[in-house]
């Protein structure tokens, strides 16, 4: 029988390390930071206030030629997704307020992609991912975090339509 590789008693005791990335996740690394500097583009190219100047919430990706949102045409109330593009938009302008306001969720989004630009170029560069040991892992959290702060958000907005209706009033 081989000897053990480490005398540490526990594995806890061992030294963490981050693994070097090959090319195939160097690749996609690198698709990402792409893609998300092509969303960025995007969003600079939007309008995201009315003729009036006033920002808008909602239906800002109607300039890319996309159709309106089925869900509040069928439903009249907002999707979770809903102010998402207009919220991109309007933070990369800046305006930090109105794109909340738009779509909280979509402005964390966003400000999560503009961070996740450098990171990526870095890991690419590097061969390493910073703060992150396992990708999987790390996608998976942002992932169902998000989704759950969509939902959670969506909720919100739903209950603050509604409570007047809800709550004996007239909407």
């Amino acid at each position: 029988m081989p000897p053990p590789l480490t005398t540490a008693e526990n594995i806890d005791d061992l030294p963490e390390v981050i693994p070097i990335h090959g090319a195939a996740v160097r690749g996609t690394l690198a698709g990402l930071a792409l893609g998300l500097t092509a969303v960025f583009c995007i969003a600079l190219w939007l309008d995201p206030y009315e003729e009036d100047g006033s920002p808008r919430r909602l239906a800002t990706h109607r300039q890319l030629g996309l159709p309106p949102c089925t869900f509040y045409a069928i439903t009249g109330q907002p999707c979770p997704a809903c102010g998402m593009t207009t919220s991109f938009a309007l933070l990369v302008r800046g305006d930090v307020l109105n794109s909340a306001r738009a779509n909280v969720v979509g402005s964390l989004l966003a400000a999560l992609g503009l961070v996740m630009i450098p990171w990526c170029v870095t890991a690419v560069l590097t061969g390493r991912t910073l703060f992150v040991r396992s990708l999987e892992r790390a996608l998976a959290v942002v992932v169902i975090g998000f989704l759950g702060l969509m939902l959670l958000r969506w909720v919100i907005v739903l209950v603050v339509t509604w409570w007047p209706v809800l709550s004996g009033g007239s909407a």
